[in-house]
Protein backbone atom coordinates (compact mmCIF):
# COMPACT_ATOMS: atom_id res chain seq x y z
CA UNK A 1 0.00 0.00 0.00
CA UNK A 2 1.23 3.59 -0.64
CA UNK A 3 1.78 6.75 1.87
CA UNK A 4 -0.99 8.28 0.60
CA UNK A 5 -3.19 4.85 0.11
CA UNK A 6 -2.36 4.32 3.73
CA UNK A 7 -2.67 7.61 5.36
CA UNK A 8 -6.23 8.00 3.65
CA UNK A 9 -6.92 4.38 5.11
CA UNK A 10 -6.37 6.22 8.30
CA UNK A 11 -8.75 8.61 7.91
CA UNK A 12 -11.84 6.77 6.41
CA UNK A 13 -11.25 3.03 7.10
CA UNK A 14 -14.01 1.32 9.71
CA UNK A 15 -11.85 -1.60 10.75
CA UNK A 16 -11.32 -1.81 14.27
CA UNK A 17 -7.35 -2.08 14.09
CA UNK A 18 -7.59 1.31 12.26
CA UNK A 19 -10.23 2.73 14.60
CA UNK A 20 -7.98 2.18 17.32
CA UNK A 21 -4.85 4.05 15.70
CA UNK A 22 -6.61 6.93 14.54
CA UNK A 23 -8.37 7.16 18.17
CA UNK A 24 -4.49 7.29 19.53
CA UNK A 25 -3.59 9.85 16.62
CA UNK A 26 -6.37 11.90 17.60
CA UNK A 27 -5.82 11.92 21.46
CA UNK A 28 -1.77 13.14 20.75
CA UNK A 29 -2.71 15.40 17.41
CA UNK A 30 -5.66 16.96 18.22
CA UNK A 31 -6.01 16.87 22.20
CA UNK A 32 -2.16 16.93 23.01
CA UNK A 33 -2.79 14.37 25.16
CA UNK A 34 -1.06 10.34 25.87
CA UNK A 35 -3.45 8.13 27.08
CA UNK A 36 -1.66 8.10 30.62
CA UNK A 37 -3.03 11.95 31.09
CA UNK A 38 -6.01 12.20 29.34
CA UNK A 39 -9.17 12.91 31.07
CA UNK A 40 -12.72 11.49 29.98
CA UNK A 41 -13.55 14.27 27.74
CA UNK A 42 -10.05 13.79 25.91
CA UNK A 43 -11.24 10.42 25.25
CA UNK A 44 -14.52 11.66 23.87
CA UNK A 45 -12.83 14.32 21.31
CA UNK A 46 -10.92 12.07 20.46
CA UNK A 47 -13.38 9.55 19.44
CA UNK A 48 -15.37 12.04 17.86
CA UNK A 49 -12.76 13.86 15.51
CA UNK A 50 -12.18 10.28 14.21
CA UNK A 51 -15.61 9.96 13.57
CA UNK A 52 -15.59 12.73 11.97
CA UNK A 53 -13.06 12.41 9.61
CA UNK A 54 -15.36 9.51 8.56
CA UNK A 55 -18.07 12.17 7.57
CA UNK A 56 -15.98 14.57 5.87
CA UNK A 57 -15.16 12.73 2.94
CA UNK A 58 -19.32 11.75 2.46
CA UNK A 59 -19.86 15.71 3.31
CA UNK A 60 -17.69 16.86 0.82
CA UNK A 61 -18.60 14.81 -1.69
CA UNK A 62 -22.29 15.17 -1.26
CA UNK A 63 -21.66 18.78 -1.49
CA UNK A 64 -19.99 18.38 -4.88
CA UNK A 65 -22.97 16.23 -6.41
CA UNK A 66 -25.11 18.99 -5.05
CA UNK A 67 -22.88 21.99 -6.82
CA UNK A 68 -22.32 19.75 -9.95
CA UNK A 69 -26.51 18.59 -10.37
CA UNK A 70 -27.48 22.03 -9.48
CA UNK A 71 -30.08 19.80 -7.33
CA UNK A 72 -33.28 21.81 -5.89
CA UNK A 73 -32.44 21.71 -2.28
CA UNK A 74 -34.83 21.91 0.67
CA UNK A 75 -33.99 24.54 2.83
CA UNK A 76 -35.69 24.12 6.23
CA UNK A 77 -35.80 27.30 8.43
CA UNK A 78 -36.64 26.36 12.14
CA UNK A 79 -35.49 28.45 15.24
CA UNK A 80 -34.97 25.07 16.99
CA UNK A 81 -33.13 22.09 16.08
CA UNK A 82 -33.26 19.20 18.86
CA UNK A 83 -30.61 16.65 17.75
CA UNK A 84 -29.68 14.92 20.39
CA UNK A 85 -25.87 13.48 21.10
CA UNK A 86 -23.81 13.12 17.69
CA UNK A 87 -21.81 10.50 18.59
CA UNK A 88 -23.91 7.88 18.84
CA UNK A 89 -25.78 8.73 16.18
CA UNK A 90 -23.21 8.95 13.70
CA UNK A 91 -21.32 5.65 14.83
CA UNK A 92 -24.42 4.08 14.09
CA UNK A 93 -25.35 5.31 10.92
CA UNK A 94 -22.03 4.55 9.66
CA UNK A 95 -22.62 1.00 10.95
CA UNK A 96 -19.81 0.58 13.24
CA UNK A 97 -21.20 1.16 16.83
CA UNK A 98 -20.15 -2.40 17.64
CA UNK A 99 -16.63 -1.71 15.80
CA UNK A 100 -15.65 1.30 18.05
CA UNK A 101 -17.18 -0.16 21.39
CA UNK A 102 -14.93 -2.86 20.65
CA UNK A 103 -11.68 -0.79 19.96
CA UNK A 104 -12.02 1.03 22.97
CA UNK A 105 -12.49 -2.00 25.22
CA UNK A 106 -8.67 -3.19 23.78
CA UNK A 107 -7.79 -0.01 24.64
CA UNK A 108 -9.23 -0.31 28.10
CA UNK A 109 -11.64 2.01 28.20
CA UNK A 110 -15.25 2.38 28.88
CA UNK A 111 -16.99 3.06 25.91
CA UNK A 112 -20.43 3.75 27.24
CA UNK A 113 -18.79 5.81 30.01
CA UNK A 114 -16.95 7.86 26.71
CA UNK A 115 -20.67 8.24 25.31
CA UNK A 116 -22.36 9.96 27.97
CA UNK A 117 -19.25 12.56 28.09
CA UNK A 118 -21.16 14.60 25.10
CA UNK A 119 -22.55 17.71 25.90
CA UNK A 120 -26.21 17.59 24.13
CA UNK A 121 -26.75 20.42 21.67
CA UNK A 122 -29.92 21.21 23.21
CA UNK A 123 -31.31 23.78 20.60
CA UNK A 124 -34.87 23.45 21.10
CA UNK A 125 -37.60 23.02 23.39
CA UNK A 126 -39.71 19.77 22.58
CA UNK A 127 -41.90 18.71 19.63
CA UNK A 128 -41.14 21.55 17.11
CA UNK A 129 -37.54 21.35 17.26
CA UNK A 130 -37.12 17.32 17.49
CA UNK A 131 -38.99 17.44 13.99
CA UNK A 132 -36.78 19.89 12.89
CA UNK A 133 -34.05 17.01 13.77
CA UNK A 134 -36.34 14.53 12.56
CA UNK A 135 -36.65 15.58 9.02
CA UNK A 136 -32.73 16.53 8.44
CA UNK A 137 -31.96 12.57 9.55
CA UNK A 138 -34.71 11.74 7.52
CA UNK A 139 -34.25 13.81 3.87
CA UNK A 140 -30.37 12.51 4.54
CA UNK A 141 -31.56 9.11 4.43
CA UNK A 142 -33.60 9.45 1.53
CA UNK A 143 -30.70 11.16 -0.22
CA UNK A 144 -33.13 14.40 -0.55
CA UNK A 145 -30.62 17.61 -1.16
CA UNK A 146 -31.03 19.96 1.92
CA UNK A 147 -29.75 22.13 4.12
CA UNK A 148 -31.13 23.03 7.56
CA UNK A 149 -30.96 26.98 8.67
CA UNK A 150 -30.58 27.75 12.69
CA UNK A 151 -29.77 29.54 15.64
CA UNK A 152 -26.25 28.47 16.73
CA UNK A 153 -27.83 29.46 20.77
CA UNK A 154 -24.34 30.05 22.88
CA UNK A 155 -26.71 28.91 25.63
CA UNK A 156 -29.72 26.07 24.77
CA UNK A 157 -32.43 25.11 26.76
CA UNK A 158 -31.62 25.12 30.76
CA UNK A 159 -30.26 21.94 32.87
CA UNK A 160 -32.67 21.24 35.59
CA UNK A 161 -31.39 20.40 39.14
CA UNK A 162 -34.16 19.06 41.50
CA UNK A 163 -33.70 20.51 44.80
CA UNK A 164 -36.07 19.49 47.94
CA UNK A 165 -38.81 18.24 45.40
CA UNK A 166 -38.79 21.78 43.38
CA UNK A 167 -36.88 22.51 39.86
CA UNK A 168 -33.73 24.73 39.65
CA UNK A 169 -32.58 25.75 36.44
CA UNK A 170 -28.99 26.12 35.60
CA UNK A 171 -27.04 27.12 32.40
CA UNK A 172 -26.67 24.89 29.85
CA UNK A 173 -23.00 25.65 28.45
CA UNK A 174 -22.84 23.21 25.89
CA UNK A 175 -20.08 24.80 24.26
CA UNK A 176 -17.87 24.74 26.96
CA UNK A 177 -15.53 22.13 26.11
CA UNK A 178 -15.54 22.97 22.52
CA UNK A 179 -17.89 21.23 19.92
CA UNK A 180 -15.80 18.81 17.49
CA UNK A 181 -18.91 18.36 15.32
CA UNK A 182 -18.83 21.67 13.61
CA UNK A 183 -16.92 23.97 11.05
CA UNK A 184 -16.97 27.49 11.42
CA UNK A 185 -16.96 28.84 7.57
CA UNK A 186 -16.11 32.68 8.43
CA UNK A 187 -15.67 33.30 4.61
CA UNK A 188 -19.49 32.95 4.36
CA UNK A 189 -19.97 35.74 6.79
CA UNK A 190 -22.79 37.69 5.90
CA UNK A 191 -23.87 41.39 7.23
CA UNK A 192 -27.61 41.99 8.12
CA UNK A 193 -29.74 44.98 9.38
CA UNK A 194 -31.48 46.30 11.68
CA UNK A 195 -33.81 48.80 12.70
CA UNK A 196 -33.50 52.62 11.02
CA UNK A 197 -36.08 54.29 8.48
CA UNK A 198 -36.84 53.78 4.98
CA UNK A 199 -36.18 56.02 2.55
CA UNK A 200 -38.53 56.35 -0.51
CA UNK A 201 -37.18 57.79 -4.24
CA UNK A 202 -38.21 58.29 -7.80
CA UNK A 203 -35.69 56.21 -9.78
CA UNK A 204 -34.30 57.59 -13.15
CA UNK A 205 -37.03 55.66 -15.49
CA UNK A 206 -39.99 57.52 -13.10
CA UNK A 207 -40.82 54.25 -10.70
CA UNK A 208 -41.29 54.26 -7.29
CA UNK A 209 -38.09 52.88 -4.97
CA UNK A 210 -37.68 52.21 -1.86
CA UNK A 211 -33.85 51.63 0.25
CA UNK A 212 -34.01 50.84 4.33
CA UNK A 213 -31.27 52.65 5.97
CA UNK A 214 -30.53 50.32 8.82
CA UNK A 215 -29.48 51.70 12.24
CA UNK A 216 -27.37 48.25 13.12
CA UNK A 217 -25.67 46.18 11.42
CA UNK A 218 -24.97 42.53 12.76
CA UNK A 219 -22.53 39.89 11.23
CA UNK A 220 -23.73 36.60 11.08
CA UNK A 221 -21.40 33.25 11.00
CA UNK A 222 -22.78 30.26 9.70
CA UNK A 223 -21.50 27.15 11.54
CA UNK A 224 -21.83 23.76 9.46
CA UNK A 225 -22.33 20.64 10.61
CA UNK A 226 -22.82 17.19 8.92
CA UNK A 227 -26.00 15.35 8.94
CA UNK A 228 -25.29 11.78 7.64
CA UNK A 229 -27.79 9.49 6.24
CA UNK A 230 -28.63 5.69 7.85
CA UNK A 231 -25.98 3.68 6.51
CA UNK A 232 -25.68 5.45 3.28
CA UNK A 233 -22.75 7.85 1.46
CA UNK A 234 -24.95 11.11 2.09
CA UNK A 235 -23.90 14.04 4.57
CA UNK A 236 -26.57 16.79 4.29
CA UNK A 237 -25.44 20.02 6.44
CA UNK A 238 -27.24 21.87 9.16
CA UNK A 239 -25.89 25.39 9.06
CA UNK A 240 -26.38 27.47 12.37
CA UNK A 241 -25.88 31.52 12.54
CA UNK A 242 -24.19 33.12 15.19
CA UNK A 243 -24.33 36.75 15.64
CA UNK A 244 -21.31 38.98 15.72
CA UNK A 245 -20.44 42.91 15.16
CA UNK A 246 -18.99 43.76 11.78
CA UNK A 247 -15.94 45.39 14.21
CA UNK A 248 -14.88 43.60 17.38
CA UNK A 249 -13.48 46.58 18.78
CA UNK A 250 -14.29 50.34 17.99
CA UNK A 251 -11.01 51.84 18.18
CA UNK A 252 -12.48 54.90 17.09
CA UNK A 253 -14.84 55.24 19.69
CA UNK A 254 -11.69 53.79 22.26
CA UNK A 255 -9.63 56.65 21.36
CA UNK A 256 -12.26 59.33 22.27
CA UNK A 257 -11.80 57.50 25.61
CA UNK A 258 -14.95 55.36 25.89
CA UNK A 259 -13.84 51.80 26.44
CA UNK A 260 -17.84 50.41 27.36
CA UNK A 261 -18.82 51.71 24.04
CA UNK A 262 -15.81 50.23 22.34
CA UNK A 263 -16.91 47.44 23.32
CA UNK A 264 -20.63 47.74 23.79
CA UNK A 265 -21.52 47.05 20.11
CA UNK A 266 -20.20 43.71 20.31
CA UNK A 267 -21.95 43.11 23.09
CA UNK A 268 -25.36 44.15 21.78
CA UNK A 269 -24.64 42.55 18.37
CA UNK A 270 -23.89 38.74 20.36
CA UNK A 271 -26.32 38.89 22.61
CA UNK A 272 -28.53 38.05 19.48
CA UNK A 273 -27.68 34.48 19.62
CA UNK A 274 -26.67 33.72 23.31
CA UNK A 275 -29.63 32.34 24.45
CA UNK A 276 -32.68 30.26 23.61
CA UNK A 277 -35.35 31.41 24.70
CA UNK A 278 -37.07 28.68 27.63
CA UNK A 279 -40.22 28.46 26.24
CA UNK A 280 -42.62 26.29 23.81
CA UNK A 281 -45.28 29.29 23.68
CA UNK A 282 -45.45 32.32 22.09
CA UNK A 283 -43.59 35.18 23.58
CA UNK A 284 -45.12 38.37 23.48
CA UNK A 285 -43.48 41.29 22.49
CA UNK A 286 -40.25 40.35 23.26
CA UNK A 287 -37.15 42.53 20.67
CA UNK A 288 -34.75 40.31 21.10
CA UNK A 289 -37.01 37.44 19.83
CA UNK A 290 -37.97 39.07 17.06
CA UNK A 291 -33.84 40.32 16.07
CA UNK A 292 -33.21 36.33 16.67
CA UNK A 293 -36.20 35.54 14.41
CA UNK A 294 -35.48 37.65 11.54
CA UNK A 295 -31.40 37.47 12.27
CA UNK A 296 -31.20 34.05 10.87
CA UNK A 297 -33.87 33.88 8.06
CA UNK A 298 -32.21 37.32 6.50
CA UNK A 299 -28.31 35.65 6.82
CA UNK A 300 -30.11 32.50 5.82
CA UNK A 301 -31.76 33.86 2.60
CA UNK A 302 -28.32 35.54 2.09
CA UNK A 303 -26.71 32.60 1.65
CA UNK A 304 -28.85 30.99 -0.69
CA UNK A 305 -28.23 33.73 -2.95
CA UNK A 306 -24.49 33.43 -2.48
CA UNK A 307 -24.82 29.67 -3.43
CA UNK A 308 -27.23 31.03 -6.73
CA UNK A 309 -24.27 33.19 -7.53
CA UNK A 310 -21.77 30.74 -7.70
CA UNK A 311 -23.90 28.38 -9.77
CA UNK A 312 -24.57 31.08 -12.21
CA UNK A 313 -28.92 30.72 -11.14
CA UNK A 314 -30.85 33.36 -12.22
CA UNK A 315 -32.59 35.29 -9.05
CA UNK A 316 -36.24 34.49 -11.11
CA UNK A 317 -35.55 30.89 -10.83
CA UNK A 318 -35.54 31.24 -6.86
CA UNK A 319 -38.28 28.72 -6.60
CA UNK A 320 -36.95 26.64 -9.35
CA UNK A 321 -33.23 26.43 -6.93
CA UNK A 322 -35.05 25.87 -3.28
CA UNK A 323 -37.70 24.95 -1.53
CA UNK A 324 -38.26 26.59 1.66
CA UNK A 325 -39.88 24.71 4.82
CA UNK A 326 -41.45 27.21 7.76
CA UNK A 327 -41.10 25.16 11.27
CA UNK A 328 -44.34 27.09 12.70
CA UNK A 329 -44.24 31.25 12.45
CA UNK A 330 -40.86 31.88 14.02
CA UNK A 331 -38.81 32.41 10.29
CA UNK A 332 -42.37 33.60 8.23
CA UNK A 333 -40.58 36.71 8.41
CA UNK A 334 -38.81 35.18 5.60
CA UNK A 335 -41.67 36.07 3.33
CA UNK A 336 -41.52 39.69 3.83
CA UNK A 337 -37.79 39.29 3.34
CA UNK A 338 -37.60 37.50 -0.05
CA UNK A 339 -39.80 40.13 -1.22
CA UNK A 340 -37.61 42.73 0.44
CA UNK A 341 -34.79 41.27 -1.33
CA UNK A 342 -36.25 40.65 -4.54
CA UNK A 343 -38.36 44.26 -5.44
CA UNK A 344 -35.51 46.64 -3.20
CA UNK A 345 -32.28 44.83 -4.41
CA UNK A 346 -32.84 42.55 -7.15
CA UNK A 347 -35.17 45.30 -8.97
CA UNK A 348 -38.31 42.60 -9.53
CA UNK A 349 -41.51 43.57 -10.06
CA UNK A 350 -44.23 43.46 -7.52
CA UNK A 351 -45.98 40.71 -8.98
CA UNK A 352 -43.46 38.63 -10.07
CA UNK A 353 -41.54 38.70 -7.50
CA UNK A 354 -44.72 37.90 -5.19
CA UNK A 355 -45.01 34.88 -7.52
CA UNK A 356 -41.50 33.35 -6.57
CA UNK A 357 -42.29 33.78 -2.90
CA UNK A 358 -45.32 31.82 -2.94
CA UNK A 359 -43.45 29.22 -5.15
CA UNK A 360 -40.93 29.29 -2.31
CA UNK A 361 -42.33 28.79 0.66
CA UNK A 362 -44.51 26.15 2.86
CA UNK A 363 -45.70 26.82 6.06
CA UNK A 364 -46.19 23.79 9.28
CA UNK A 365 -48.36 24.62 11.48
CA UNK A 366 -47.81 23.63 14.99
CA UNK A 367 -50.64 24.70 17.41
CA UNK A 368 -54.07 24.79 17.51
CA UNK A 369 -54.58 27.57 20.31
CA UNK A 370 -55.73 30.46 18.98
CA UNK A 371 -54.10 32.42 22.07
CA UNK A 372 -50.69 30.96 21.03
CA UNK A 373 -49.97 31.39 17.41
CA UNK A 374 -47.39 34.36 16.88
CA UNK A 375 -48.02 37.84 17.06
CA UNK A 376 -45.84 41.04 16.86
CA UNK A 377 -46.73 44.94 18.34
CA UNK A 378 -47.07 46.65 14.91
CA UNK A 379 -45.60 49.35 16.95
CA UNK A 380 -42.36 47.00 17.50
CA UNK A 381 -41.97 45.27 14.44
CA UNK A 382 -41.89 48.58 12.75
CA UNK A 383 -39.33 49.83 15.06
CA UNK A 384 -37.38 46.79 14.58
CA UNK A 385 -38.31 46.21 10.69
CA UNK A 386 -39.20 49.30 9.14
CA UNK A 387 -39.03 48.12 5.38
CA UNK A 388 -40.16 44.80 6.16
CA UNK A 389 -43.51 46.19 7.69
CA UNK A 390 -44.25 48.30 4.79
CA UNK A 391 -44.22 45.34 2.71
CA UNK A 392 -46.85 43.26 4.65
CA UNK A 393 -49.37 46.60 4.71
CA UNK A 394 -48.34 46.29 0.92
CA UNK A 395 -49.37 42.60 0.58
CA UNK A 396 -52.29 42.36 3.00
CA UNK A 397 -54.16 44.86 1.35
CA UNK A 398 -53.60 42.89 -2.08
CA UNK A 399 -54.57 40.13 -0.32
CA UNK A 400 -57.63 41.01 1.24
CA UNK A 401 -58.67 42.62 -2.49
CA UNK A 402 -58.60 38.88 -3.24
CA UNK A 403 -60.81 37.92 -0.06
CA UNK A 404 -62.89 40.80 -0.76
CA UNK A 405 -63.99 39.91 -4.47
CA UNK A 406 -64.00 36.10 -3.23
CA UNK A 407 -66.27 36.55 -0.19
CA UNK A 408 -68.66 39.84 -1.35
CA UNK A 409 -69.73 41.45 1.75
CA UNK A 410 -68.03 39.28 4.31
CA UNK A 411 -66.86 41.77 6.81
CA UNK A 412 -66.09 39.49 9.61
CA UNK A 413 -64.18 37.23 7.31
CA UNK A 414 -61.58 40.07 6.39
CA UNK A 415 -61.51 41.25 10.05
CA UNK A 416 -60.41 37.55 10.30
CA UNK A 417 -57.40 37.26 7.69
CA UNK A 418 -56.10 40.35 7.50
CA UNK A 419 -52.38 40.18 8.26
CA UNK A 420 -52.95 42.66 11.31
CA UNK A 421 -55.27 42.36 13.92
CA UNK A 422 -56.95 45.54 14.93
CA UNK A 423 -58.71 44.94 17.89
CA UNK A 424 -56.93 46.78 20.53
CA UNK A 425 -53.63 47.41 20.00
CA UNK A 426 -52.91 46.56 16.40
CA UNK A 427 -50.61 43.33 15.71
CA UNK A 428 -48.94 41.53 12.76
CA UNK A 429 -50.28 38.05 12.46
CA UNK A 430 -47.22 35.53 12.00
CA UNK A 431 -49.74 32.88 11.30
CA UNK A 432 -51.41 34.81 8.14
CA UNK A 433 -48.58 35.72 6.59
CA UNK A 434 -47.35 32.15 6.87
CA UNK A 435 -50.73 31.19 4.83
CA UNK A 436 -50.44 34.11 2.72
CA UNK A 437 -47.57 33.96 1.50
CA UNK A 438 -47.00 30.15 1.27
CA UNK A 439 -48.34 27.82 -1.36
CA UNK A 440 -48.69 24.76 1.04
CA UNK A 441 -49.68 24.49 4.62
CA UNK A 442 -49.53 21.50 6.49
CA UNK A 443 -50.18 20.05 10.49
CA UNK A 444 -48.29 17.31 12.08
CA UNK A 445 -50.48 14.81 12.36
CA UNK A 446 -53.98 13.84 10.97
CA UNK A 447 -56.46 14.94 13.37
CA UNK A 448 -54.70 17.97 13.96
CA UNK A 449 -54.39 19.33 9.72
CA UNK A 450 -58.19 18.38 10.15
CA UNK A 451 -58.99 20.42 13.12
CA UNK A 452 -56.84 23.53 11.07
CA UNK A 453 -59.01 23.34 8.02
CA UNK A 454 -62.21 23.13 10.38
CA UNK A 455 -61.54 25.70 12.88
CA UNK A 456 -57.84 27.20 12.93
CA UNK A 457 -57.03 28.13 9.82
CA UNK A 458 -60.52 27.65 8.56
CA UNK A 459 -61.06 31.38 6.57
CA UNK A 460 -57.85 30.19 4.81
CA UNK A 461 -58.43 26.72 4.03
CA UNK A 462 -62.13 28.07 2.77
CA UNK A 463 -60.13 30.21 0.73
CA UNK A 464 -57.34 27.72 -0.81
CA UNK A 465 -58.19 24.44 -0.02
CA UNK A 466 -55.50 23.09 -2.27
CA UNK A 467 -53.00 24.17 -0.22
CA UNK A 468 -53.86 22.33 3.19
CA UNK A 469 -52.39 18.58 3.36
CA UNK A 470 -51.21 16.34 6.27
CA UNK A 471 -47.54 15.44 6.88
CA UNK A 472 -47.78 13.26 9.94
CA UNK A 473 -43.89 13.21 11.75
CA UNK A 474 -42.41 9.61 12.63
CA UNK A 475 -40.01 9.56 14.85
CA UNK A 476 -36.38 8.73 13.74
CA UNK A 477 -37.05 5.06 15.02
CA UNK A 478 -33.44 3.79 14.49
CA UNK A 479 -31.89 6.30 16.59
CA UNK A 480 -34.08 5.75 19.59
CA UNK A 481 -34.69 2.25 19.86
CA UNK A 482 -30.91 0.94 18.48
CA UNK A 483 -29.46 3.45 21.02
CA UNK A 484 -31.86 3.15 23.57
CA UNK A 485 -32.36 -0.53 23.59
CA UNK A 486 -29.66 -2.81 22.22
CA UNK A 487 -31.08 -5.75 23.37
CA UNK A 488 -34.46 -5.19 21.42
CA UNK A 489 -32.56 -4.15 18.20
CA UNK A 490 -30.23 -7.23 18.07
CA UNK A 491 -33.80 -9.24 18.64
CA UNK A 492 -35.16 -7.18 15.79
CA UNK A 493 -32.25 -8.04 13.77
CA UNK A 494 -31.97 -11.47 14.56
CA UNK A 495 -35.48 -11.82 13.98
CA UNK A 496 -35.83 -9.29 10.66
CA UNK A 497 -32.58 -8.96 9.06
CA UNK A 498 -30.72 -5.43 9.85
CA UNK A 499 -32.95 -3.04 7.28
CA UNK A 500 -35.73 -2.17 9.62
CA UNK A 501 -33.93 0.82 11.04
CA UNK A 502 -34.60 2.10 7.60
CA UNK A 503 -37.89 0.41 7.08
CA UNK A 504 -40.72 0.96 9.87
CA UNK A 505 -43.44 -0.99 7.96
CA UNK A 506 -40.90 -4.05 7.96
CA UNK A 507 -41.88 -4.67 12.04
CA UNK A 508 -45.16 -5.95 10.12
CA UNK A 509 -42.52 -9.13 10.11
CA UNK A 510 -43.07 -9.32 13.76
CA UNK A 511 -46.68 -10.93 13.79
CA UNK A 512 -46.08 -14.22 12.37
CA UNK A 513 -43.59 -14.74 15.76
CA UNK A 514 -46.45 -13.83 18.22
CA UNK A 515 -47.30 -17.27 18.54
CA UNK A 516 -43.76 -18.86 18.90
CA UNK A 517 -42.78 -19.47 22.50
CA UNK A 518 -39.03 -19.22 22.77
CA UNK A 519 -39.36 -15.58 20.70
CA UNK A 520 -41.69 -14.43 22.71
CA UNK A 521 -39.82 -15.51 26.04
CA UNK A 522 -36.42 -13.73 24.70
CA UNK A 523 -39.10 -10.46 24.36
CA UNK A 524 -39.91 -10.64 27.23
CA UNK A 525 -36.52 -10.98 28.99
CA UNK A 526 -35.53 -8.09 27.49
CA UNK A 527 -38.33 -6.02 28.79
CA UNK A 528 -37.47 -6.92 32.30
CA UNK A 529 -33.73 -6.90 31.75
CA UNK A 530 -34.28 -3.11 30.42
CA UNK A 531 -36.90 -2.16 33.39
CA UNK A 532 -34.36 -3.35 35.68
CA UNK A 533 -31.62 -1.55 33.89
CA UNK A 534 -33.82 1.94 34.31
CA UNK A 535 -34.78 0.98 37.64
CA UNK A 536 -30.96 0.42 38.84
CA UNK A 537 -30.52 3.98 37.01
CA UNK A 538 -33.72 5.47 38.92
CA UNK A 539 -31.92 4.23 42.35
CA UNK A 540 -28.68 5.76 41.50
CA UNK A 541 -29.78 8.86 40.43
CA UNK A 542 -32.88 9.82 42.61
CA UNK A 543 -32.49 7.30 45.39
CA UNK A 544 -36.14 6.28 44.57
CA UNK A 545 -36.75 2.19 44.55
CA UNK A 546 -39.45 0.85 41.84
CA UNK A 547 -40.69 -2.33 41.31
CA UNK A 548 -39.34 -3.76 37.82
CA UNK A 549 -42.53 -6.29 38.18
CA UNK A 550 -44.64 -3.05 37.82
CA UNK A 551 -46.29 -2.06 34.61
CA UNK A 552 -44.41 1.30 34.08
CA UNK A 553 -46.71 4.50 32.83
CA UNK A 554 -44.14 7.35 31.41
CA UNK A 555 -44.90 10.41 30.60
CA UNK A 556 -42.22 12.41 29.32
CA UNK A 557 -42.51 16.24 27.98
CA UNK A 558 -42.63 19.53 28.85
CA UNK A 559 -44.35 20.03 32.08
CA UNK A 560 -47.62 22.23 31.10
CA UNK A 561 -51.01 23.19 31.76
CA UNK A 562 -52.11 22.68 28.94
CA UNK A 563 -50.30 19.33 27.61
CA UNK A 564 -51.13 15.97 29.39
CA UNK A 565 -49.99 15.70 33.06
CA UNK A 566 -53.03 17.38 34.45
CA UNK A 567 -54.88 14.72 33.23
CA UNK A 568 -52.31 12.12 34.18
CA UNK A 569 -52.43 12.84 37.92
CA UNK A 570 -56.45 13.07 37.77
CA UNK A 571 -55.93 9.31 36.40
CA UNK A 572 -53.65 8.45 39.19
CA UNK A 573 -56.48 9.89 41.48
CA UNK A 574 -59.17 7.88 40.10
CA UNK A 575 -57.49 4.66 40.42
CA UNK A 576 -56.72 5.03 43.62
CA UNK A 577 -60.00 6.17 44.84
CA UNK A 578 -61.05 2.64 42.70
CA UNK A 579 -58.60 0.77 44.93
CA UNK A 580 -59.79 2.58 48.31
CA UNK A 581 -63.00 1.88 47.41
CA UNK A 582 -62.56 -1.92 46.21
CA UNK A 583 -59.27 -3.01 48.47
CA UNK A 584 -60.08 -6.48 46.75
CA UNK A 585 -59.98 -5.13 42.67
CA UNK A 586 -57.99 -7.11 40.86
CA UNK A 587 -55.14 -4.40 39.01
CA UNK A 588 -52.17 -4.60 37.33
CA UNK A 589 -49.44 -2.80 39.79
CA UNK A 590 -48.09 0.06 38.33
CA UNK A 591 -45.40 3.00 38.53
CA UNK A 592 -46.07 6.52 37.25
CA UNK A 593 -42.81 7.97 36.05
CA UNK A 594 -42.96 11.93 34.90
CA UNK A 595 -40.23 13.51 33.60
CA UNK A 596 -39.76 17.18 31.82
CA UNK A 597 -38.68 20.41 32.55
CA UNK A 598 -41.55 23.61 33.26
Amino acid sequence: MSHEAAHEESRTGLSKDILKRAFLDNLFYYQGKSPALATKNDYYMALAYTVRDRLLQRWISTAETYTRDQSRTVAYFSAEFLLGPHLGNNLLNLGIFDTAREALRDLGLNFDEILGQEEEPGLGNGGLGRLAACFLDSMATLEIPSLGYGIRYEFGIFNQDIVDGEQVELTDKWLRFGNPWELARPEWAVEIGLGGHTHHFTDRDGRHRVQWLPALTVMGTPYDTPILGYRNNTANTLRLWRAEAPEAFDLSTFNRGDYWGAVNKKVVSENITKVLYPNDEQIQGKELRLQQQYFFVACSLKDMMRIMRNQNVPVEKFHLKFAVQLNDTHPAVAIAELMRILIDEQDVEWDRAWGIVRKTFAYTNHTLLPEALEQWPVHLFARVLPRHHEIILEINARFLDEVRIRFLGDHGRLSRMSLINEHGDRYVRMANLACVGSHAINGVAALHTELLKADVLADFHAMSPEKFSNKTNGVTPRRFLALANPRLAGLLDKTLGEGWPADLESLRGLEPHVEDASFRAEWRYIKRATKEDFAGYLRRRLGTVIDPESLFDVQVKRIHEYKRQHLNALHILALYHRLKNDPDLDITPRTFIFGGKA
